[in-house]
């Protein structure tokens, strides 16, 4: 069992790797939530503790398995962030061959814990029967309003439109490695919720309200089961204004041995202007670029990612790109010169940005593409919506 604190409750609770499993007499989805992949952010542990008592005590009619899953236990004990690699960037390629093959090397704790987690992951789709719901619950150093964070596939959308709160597009290009991009790869829903700031006691009412709205919008209860109004409400109060979808348009990231210090007072969303002086980076200042909105300014010692800037994106761009999607336009793409396959997948495409020096990154997003640049010349486009396992998710067609 592993002791975790919560700040805003001044509370301590003893958990395992499967804080909770909820099985219903009928079939259905399988949701798995999952708390505290970062151990500075135990509002998600407590809220699905609360919402998994409640749910037995009122002994309420669910359909299919709900599965509340602990993240980096090491971390969650110490409140620390993770130990000396943030457990939310293993999931690499690299690192998931190394693992399927048994050559990963347990050289610290967050490795042990990602192994463990995935054993507990690779059990549960073993066992259970789709479609598959991944939720994972984090909180943001900084101030914020709740939020969601999707990798940007057409089936992520659909169910993450139903929530109301804002929705943030496009993270996997700039993070590399976060379990969620892995699960999508896997073809299954996933998505990351941010409840509010680390230690606010809101923090766990909002994560609360979150789950309770995820187990009606899988399937799992009905709304006669739940105070659906007071947790709509909830969220959507919180947000009013800004419930609408940003895309991430750049990151600064910092570096392994810079000294970097936020400017306090900086909230999620907040407009900041042209040379607007946001941080110090090993005494010098860091100003803005442009005019733009900036998303989790990084208060906290870990984590290399100082903040981000999002812009909102066009309900007219939304709609083209779905359109795009689904009539497959890309697969033209490699008629023209510049732009092949990386392989008879055709879910992948080199571009060659001096002959096609047309397609920009942001024409590759809306037909649900990913990039990365490779070397000087070069992007690799990766296709969001290839994996998608569309048919198990009828419920949301």
């Amino acid at each position: 069992m592993t002791k975790v604190h919560s700040k805003a409750l001044d509370q301590s609770i003893e958990v395992e790797r499967i804080i909770g499993h909820l099985q219903g007499e009928e079939s259905g989805p399988t949701v798995v939530f999952i708390g505290g992949i970062h151990g500075n952010e135990p509002a998600g542990i407590f809220a699905l503790l609360r919402v998994f008592e409640e749910m037995r005590k009122k002994n309420i009619h669910i359909k299919g398995h709900v599965y509340a899953l602990s993240g980096n236990l090491w971390a969650l004990e110490r409140g620390e962030r993770y130990h000396q690699q943030d457990l939310n960037r293993l999931w690499t390629s690299d690192k998931m061959n190394g693992l399927l093959d048994g050559n990963l090397e347990l050289w610290n704790e967050d490795i042990s814990q990602q192994v463990d987690i995935y054993k507990t992951i690779k059990k549960i789709l073993a066992a259970e029967s789709g479609p598959f719901y991944f939720l994972d619950l984090h909180t943001t150093s900084g101030e914020t309003i709740p939020f969601l964070t999707v990798n940007d596939s057409l089936l992520n959308r659909k169910v993450a439109l139903q929530y109301p709160v804002p929705i943030i597009l496009g993270i996997e290009e700039y993070l590399e490695g976060p379990l969620l991009s892995y699960i999508n790869e896997l073809g299954f829903v996933a998505f990351g919720f941010e409840g509010g700031q680390h230690d606010d006691l809101s923090s766990i009412e909002n994560h609360i309200s979150f789950i309770y709205l995820s187990l009606l919008i899988a399937g799992v209860i009905d709304r006669t089961n739940i105070d659906y109004n007071r947790h709509f409400e909830l969220l959507a109060r919180n947000t009013f204004g800004r419930q609408h979808i940003y895309e991430i348009n750049s990151r600064y990231e910092v570096k392994e041995a810079e000294k970097f210090t936020m400017k306090p007072g900086f909230t999620n969303f907040q407009w900041v202007l042209k040379g607007e002086e946001i941080a110090i980076s090993n005494g010098e200042k860091v100003c803005a670029s442009g005019r733009g909105q900036i998303l989790m300014p990084r208060y906290q010692v870990q984590g290399n990612d100082g903040f981000f800037f999002i812009r909102r994106i066009s309900p007219f761009f939304l709609t083209l790109s779905a359109s795009l999607r689904k009539i497959r336009f890309d697969r033209v793409l490699p008629l023209l010169p510049g732009i092949r396959w990386t392989s008879g997948k055709r879910d992948e495409l080199v571009v060659n940005r001096k002959v096609a020096w047309l397609f920009t990154k942001k024409f590759f997003h809306l037909l649900g593409y990913r990039s990365r640049q490779v070397g000087e010349t070069h992007l690799l486009v990766k296709h969001r919506e290839a994996v998608s396992l569309n048919g198990s998710f009828k419920k949301h067609d």
